[in-house]
């Protein structure tokens, strides 16, 4: 448990068609109770918010175990580390249902991904905490 510092950042888009509501359920799916709060920008809008320390990722330390998926997302974790900042994208349709499904940041979701970021001390400490090597 290397890191001391940790703030887990997200933001996503809410397209004209969607419940944002329904929005906020996907990535409370993914996080927990993060509170998140409207971005207005032109035409578009978002949800985006913060949370800080270790319980902002025990759920999605927990989904990660439960969907088996630690190979592949911890590869995906260390790809997405720069200086102090792990970032990741998730797709939305797929967290709304309660899965992990991690994406690219355009063009692979139709109605766009959930954008994470994750600053901590120590990065790479974080990806051994949250996917640990399993062979």
């Amino acid at each position: 448990m290397g890191f001391k510092r940790l703030i887990l950042k997200v933001s996503v888009d809410v397209n004209p068609t969607e419940d944002p509501s329904k929005v906020q359920a996907a990535v409370e799916k993914m996080f927990g109770e993060i509170t998140l709060r409207i971005v207005k920008e032109k035409e578009k809008s978002r949800l985006a918010g913060e949370s800080e320390g270790r319980k902002a990722l025990i759920r999605f330390h927990d989904l990660l175990r439960r969907e088996q998926i630690l190979d592949a997302a911890r590869g995906v974790l260390l790809k997405g580390i720069q200086d102090n900042t792990i970032r990741f994208y998730l797709n939305k349709q797929v967290a709304y249902v309660g899965h992990i499904s991690f994406s690219q940041s355009v063009g692979e979701s139709p109605l766009g991904p959930i954008r994470v970021e994750i600053e901590s001390d120590d990065p790479k400490a974080v990806v051994d905490w949250l996917t640990p090597k399993t062979a």
